[in-house]
């Protein structure tokens, strides 16, 4: 029985976590649950999964719980609570589904504590890539990869020698408007955005997905959980998201890890691994779906992707500014104060605007992050 703590229990991820356990019940075991602020779906998952502890966004809405959940579930709350879940209690997995930057401090937390990491939050690599690898290194921990692409990567490898590894390459979907000119995305509305052609996600990946800045991100994390140069890192449109990434080996041969766009499958290899067991998705069928198609990534039309290169490429502070940016941009867009355009216009000038600098700790993290966040409110 592998116990299980899950922070973001009430997003996409988190709830297709829930399923992947819910289908082995033999097998997993939910120890902890954290949530923003869905206060009545984290309430329903504790009654079926009965876990130890809950935490939420505020005291607030833990007090607003509190009363509905099993009495043996203790309730805690904010980053202390995060924390808490992550760190402190018998879970040997901890899968990391929180969105964007705040899920670093309590990954670092369940590092330290030996945890085995699922990782779904590639904001925690892409702001504080070396410090997370560096410290799992020295703990002893694995980081298994949750995203599909990387999930895929992951399991191109196993058995492999990476000094044989010529590069990698990630497929995309191209998002909403992988069909639009870029001038056809003038004025195009929230909901248009967020109608994803493959994949069931949460608004903000989604729109993220729409200007590519999520395959950018990946870029960033798949440096770091794979130990390459960004040179070595490639990313091709591919509509039908059936192959998930490949690697390319000096020898010229290709190993990709192919699947129907169904997130409960690199999630279940994460908790399962290295074993593999039944799901309850769709199998491929080749035969059915008759051909694949691919498109060269064209930059010009995705800004967002090359932007994200570049600040990898410089390195240090550059990609934590690059998410903080893109968190605030698209948030902002969401809320209707911006165009869908203004998302890459928002990072360009916040990026042009940040002077690079070593970022080795949290707090100097927190100021860089503040300080772009700041910035992309009011541009």
């Amino acid at each position: 029985m592998k116990k299980i703590s899950l922070l973001g229990s009430t997003g996409s991820i988190g709830t297709q976590t829930l399923d992947v356990v819910k289908n082995q019940p033999d097998r997993f075991q939910i120890v902890g649950l954290s949530a923003g602020t869905n206060v009545n779906l984290v309430i329903e998952q504790a009654k079926t999964f009965k876990p130890a502890i809950v935490s939420l966004a505020t005291k607030e809405l833990a007090e607003q719980a509190r009363p509905h959940l099993p009495s043996s579930t203790k309730v805690v709350y904010g980053e202390e609570g995060l924390i808490e879940v992550a760190a402190g209690t018998e879970a040997d997995t901890v899968v990391t589904a929180i969105l964007g930057s705040r899920g670093l401090p309590a990954t670092l937390a369940a590092v330290d504590a030996g945890k085995t990491i699922g990782l779904a939050n590639k904001e925690t690599l892409v702001t504080a890539g070396h410090i997370v690898m560096e410290r799992a290194k020295k703990q002893g921990v694995s980081i298994l990869p949750i995203d599909s692409e990387h999930s895929a990567i992951f399991q191109c490898l196993n058995g492999e020698q990476r000094k044989a590894v010529k590069g990698i390459t990630l497929t995309a979907s191209g998002g909403s408007f992988r069909d639009r000119s870029r001038a056809e995305l003038e004025g195009v509305t929230v909901s248009e955005a967020l109608n994803h052609p493959n994949w069931s996600m949460g608004a903000k990946i989604t729109i993220d997905s729409a200007t590519m800045i999520n395959k950018g991100l990946e870029v960033i994390e798949a440096r770091w959980l794979f130990d390459l140069t960004y040179d070595q890192i490639d990313v091709l449109i591919h509509p039908e998201s059936i192959i998930h990434s490949y690697v390319e080996f000096v020898d010229h041969s290709v190993i990709a890890q192919l699947g129907m766009p169904d997130m409960r499958v690199p999630i279940q290899y994460a908790l399962t691994y290295p074993d593999r067991l039944v799901t309850p998705t769709e199998r491929l069928n080749l035969a059915a779906i008759g051909k694949l198609n691919f498109r060269a990534m064209d930059f010009g039309r995705y800004p967002c992707l090359r932007l994200a290169y570049e600040c990898g490429r410089r390195g240090q502070s550059a990609p934590t500014v690059l998410n903080a940016a893109n968190e605030v941009a698209v948030a902002r867009f969401l809320n209707g104060e911006i165009t869908f355009l203004d998302i890459e216009r928002v990072l360009e000038t916040v990026i042009e605007r940040h002077s690079i600098c070593d970022i080795n700790d949290l707090e100097t993290i927190t100021e860089v992050d503040e300080w772009a966040r700041s910035l992309a409110a009011s541009v």
